[in-house]
């Protein structure tokens, strides 16, 4: 008989080197799961926290103070919806309201109009020194305010003022209270608003003019269109998305309307260009009424949130057109 073949002895087991090949697979953690789902929202991440930080939570805010009595110190007493009852009936609101009313509407009829106009004298190609222009029309917007104040009260002065002064020596007409009389007071500070926003306003359809094809306006000489025709029939259509974006910033930056009153003339005279953000400043840091100037800020926001989209709507910002 053969002798069977000699077993080889198992070799034994190391203790440096385990035997994994019957164990389970290693648990992965939650975030090597996730990573691939949760990765594009960390890094967008900083811009919600600085979104809720910087605006939720100051609207939040607001919304509470609106309903309570606090001047600044001390905790707020809760008074619910009196802040409001008294708005309605305040009438230095209600003139805020007209006064600034009045300012969204000379802005929309005059200086935007004024501010295509402009843009269309730009951007013609026979105007030399074009780019000097439009640095004349944009530098009112770099201007301090401060130095914008200080230019305004020598021209518009009652005694000393330039344009009485030219006035008396031309046309030999008596000086006029300029910042004194509340319907000069209103021109005045319209002024400033069209002297300061026009220029800025330009560029804005000053760069929608340089995206309009210039076939068409070739096509339009070739039909014997005019310069007028063209422009009514070419220009503006063509700028339309343009400036209904420009009428809906206006609206709601007009409606916010600050500095120019309270530099130039500090509301007065009386309250005849106390505008609806220059009430609430007054409430808020000059008479301690935060929660009742907080009430008014919370009518203004809800104000312009609403006819900032019925512009929207009416204009058709944001639309497909197809």
């Amino acid at each position: 008989m053969t002798a069977p073949p000699p077993t080889r002895p198992a070799p034994a087991s190391r203790p440096d080197r385990p035997d994994v090949s019957h164990d389970a697979p290693p648990a992965q953690s939650w975030w090597i799961r996730n990573q691939r789902v949760l990765a594009p929202y960390l890094f967008i991440s900083p811009f919600y926290l600085l979104y809720g930080l910087f605006l939720l939570v100051p609207i939040l805010v607001g919304l509470y103070l609106s309903c309570t009595e606090w001047a600044g110190l001390g905790t707020p007493r809760w008074v619910g919806l009196r802040n409001y009852r008294d708005l309605l009936g305040d009438h230095s609101f209600w003139t805020a309201v007209g006064n600034t009313g009045w300012y969204i509407v000379f802005t929309l009829c005059v200086v935007l109009p004024a501010s295509l106009l402009i843009a269309q004298a730009l951007n013609s190609r026979g105007l030399r020194g074009r780019d000097l222009f439009r640095l004349a029309y944009f530098m009112p917007v770099v201007i301090s305010p401060i130095v914008i104040t200080l230019v305004f009260g020598l021209f518009f002065d009652n005694e000393f003022g330039l344009l009485n002064a030219v006035g008396q020596a031309v046309f030999g007409f008596g000086g006029i209270d300029w910042l004194g009389s509340p319907g000069w007071a209103r021109v005045t500070v319209v002024i400033l608003v069209l002297w300061r926003w026009t220029g800025y306003l330009t560029i804005f359809f000053l760069a929608g003019l340089q995206n309009v094809p210039k076939e068409l306006y070739e096509a339009a000489a070739i039909d014997g269109a005019g310069p007028v025709s063209r422009f009514w029939n070419v220009t503006v259509p063509c700028l339309r998305p343009v400036t209904a974006f420009i009428a809906v910033t206006v609206l709601v930056s007009t409606a916010q309307i600050f500095e120019e009153p309270f530099l130039l003339t500090q509301g007065g005279p009386g309250e005849s260009t106390l505008s609806v953000a220059m009430f609430i400043f007054r409430a808020g840091f000059q008479r301690q009424q935060l929660g009742y100037a907080a009430a008014a800020g919370v009518l203004l926001f809800v104000a312009v949130f609403v006819l900032g989209q019925f512009a929207m709507r009416l204009l058709g910002v944001g639309r497909d057109e197809r």
